[in-house]
């Protein structure tokens, strides 16, 4: 083998490795990038843990990178380790995928129409309209599929580059001999995990295995062992994933590899020792192996090794804990009182529609302290105490950890590739998680003005109460609107806000001009005005910070930001909806007189 050889048989590996991506990337894409919130929505049960895993990997092309993910699912406690077994476990399977589109190669050398199917055939045409579909077609669909082509394309030119550069080797006997070598497991184990160990892919190791074999100097035995090695080996770069992951994502990373260690052993001491008895004839006098062989061994081993392990589910959990104990540090992380945030998972940002997911259930946590604690300090307001107050207070702190984690987490996630949609649905949380965060600083001006005046035993008037009372009702209901207009995505709700928060302002615009004649006539004193107009103040903002979440809301999905026009257009037109509704409010919401 010439210097040359080598040169191509290096340069067949990198477009092999690159088609794979590309290949992966395209399919992703084509699936709507929905692949991750599949794996974490639909793996209730061990049976749709593995089929979810063997689709999700099938797809993407890696079992390493269904892994890692899985490894951030566990570490954020979106997914529990046992739910994570099921789907490395499909995972393995899914990634003998790769080892059938290579035995395409085999087609086309029987003459005849049969050889329009050759690999150098299928690759050309498939290159070729990829190219068109991704240079000149204007829907991204297309696009996508175009790439995913051309990545198809590029994987079979690897393959064939690789061929026939080992190709000279059929005639070297010291190759043969060296190859030989593998027939022992324990040495073959050891080569696989180096493989695939070096290359960080087990479709890679296993499609240059295939490539070599086209030598005739690949056999059933040595084959086998390496295999199963190799399987091993692509626990490496998971392993690597879960470097800085808490305790549970460790645990889901050492489940990757000790299913390929405990599969390789059993089926290691199963087929050996039933070889020792029935002795198989294609383990028998070298016999060589060809590239759809390899292909049915490895995933005929990876589904006998889940089959043989799946009883184990459980054993499996309980040993990763056994691996990784529980650290005080991460019981204090554990207690209820920490700020849920802090879980947002770096390793998402590689994934978008996971990242935004995780950040719209923390907003939605967030949000939901917020109105808690905001319907508490109307109730203080209402009637006074040191409890409630605390809470306010608290429910404040962790609203601002919520802030500054969201807020940094999607700023980092705006770096990275983004489609039309993931862009806007980041500008829409970056909008209202100043909102949420500022309703929950007017929850503790509340509480400090319902403090002051039980401090100072004040009390307001019978008139001033009954205002504080309508208002305390809009206002609750306002809030109610928004939030759960914006859990459910309801723009019907969200455009229902607007008149209502018109209304409020109109109430509170009345309620101060009343206190003004209430002190003019002694009937309220100068220090309770002042905490009554603070008081008044807050629900105004609130009612404000609620009108900018709708209007986010029901922007982001007029395929706009710019919500001045949408105010202006609004309450320029006075349109016969918004009339209605306004009138609705108001005798809904009105004064005694």
């Amino acid at each position: 083998m010439s210097i040359a050889n080598v040169i191509a048989l290096f340069g067949g590996v990198a477009l092999f490795l690159f088609g794979m991506q590309l290949m992966g990337d395209g399919l992703k894409k084509v699936a709507g990038n929905k692949l991750e919130l599949v794996l974490w929505k639909l793996s209730g049960t061990p049976v749709k843990g593995i089929i979810l895993g063997t689709v999700v990997t099938a797809v993407i092309q890696s079992s390493s990178a269904t892994s890692a993910m899985v490894v951030g699912f566990v570490n954020t406690g979106m997914m529990t380790i046992t739910q994570s077994i099921s789907i490395v476990m499909g995972a393995n399977i899914g990634t003998s995928i790769t080892g059938w589109l290579l035995c395409l190669s085999l087609l086309g050398g029987q003459g005849g129409w049969l050889s329009l199917l050759s690999t150098d055939t299928i690759s050309a045409v498939v290159a070729f309209v990829g190219i068109i579909w991704l240079m000149f077609s204007k829907k991204e669909s297309r696009k996508h599929l175009g790439g995913i082509m051309l990545g198809f394309a590029v994987l079979m030119y690897g393959m064939h580059a690789m061929s026939d550069a080992v190709s000279p080797l059929k005639e070297s006997e010291k190759f043969r001999s060296l190859l030989t070598m593998f027939d022992n497991p324990v040495l073959g184990i050891l080569v696989g995990i180096a493989i695939t160990a070096l290359l960080q892919s087990n479709s890679a190791s296993v499609g240059i295995l295939q490539a070599i074999s086209v030598t005739g100097a690949v056999s059933w035995a040595a084959a086998f062992p390496m295999i199963m090695g190799m399987g091993i080996g692509a626990s490496i770069p998971v392993l690597l994933s879960a470097v800085g992951a808490k305790r549970s994502g460790k645990r889901t990373a050492m489940v990757y590899l000790l299913i390929n260690l405990f599969g390789t052993l059993a089926c290691t001491l199963l087929f050996y020792g039933i070889h020792a008895f029935v002795h198989f004839p294609f383990m028998q006098n070298n016999r060589s192996v060809d590239m759809f062989g390899i292909a049915v061994m490895n995933t005929l081993y990876r589904v006998v090794a889940i089959i043989l392990l799946m009883p184990f589910t459980k054993s499996l959990a309980q040993l990763t804990g056994v691996i990784f104990r529980e650290q005080p540090d991460e019981q204090e992380e554990q207690k209820p009182d920490r700020p849920e945030i802090m879980q947002l998972e770096e390793r998402f940002l590689e994934n978008p529609v996971l990242a935004l997911k995780q950040s719209r259930e923390a907003l939605l946590h967030m949000a939901s302290i917020t109105e808690k604690s905001l319907f508490s300090s109307f109730d203080l307001v209402q009637s006074y105490n040191e409890e409630t107050a605390k809470e306010v207070i608290h429910a404040e702190e962790m609203a601002d950890h919520y802030e500054d984690a969201l807020g940094t987490y999607l700023i980092k996630l705006t770096g990275k590739p983004l489609n039309h949609d993931e862009t806007l649905e980041i500008s829409l949380y970056l909008h209202t998680v100043g909102d949420f965060e500022r309703i929950s600083d007017h929850s503790v001006n509340l509480q400090e003005a319902a403090q002051e005046v039980s401090e100072k035993k004040g009390k307001f008037s019978e008139d001033a109460m009954d205002e504080l009372r309508v208002l305390d009702r809009a206002l609750r209901k306002i809030v109610g609107m928004t939030f759960q207009s914006f859990r459910e995505q309801d723009l019907n709700l969200a455009c229902k806000v607007e008149p209502l928060e018109e209304r409020i302002d109109s109430l509170c615009q009345t309620a101060k001009l009343n206190h003004v004649a209430r002190l003019q006539t002694k009937v309220c004193t100068l220090e309770q005005g002042f905490v009554f107009n603070d008081i008044i103040g807050n629900f105004e903002r609130v009612a404000d910070h609620c009108s900018n979440i709708a209007v986010a809301l029901v922007e982001l999905h007029a395929d706009s930001f710019d919500t001045h026009e949408y105010l202006n257009g609004i309450k320029s037109r006075q349109d016969t909806n918004f009339r209605e509704m306004y009138e609705q409010y108001s005798q809904e919401f009105e004064f005694m007189s």
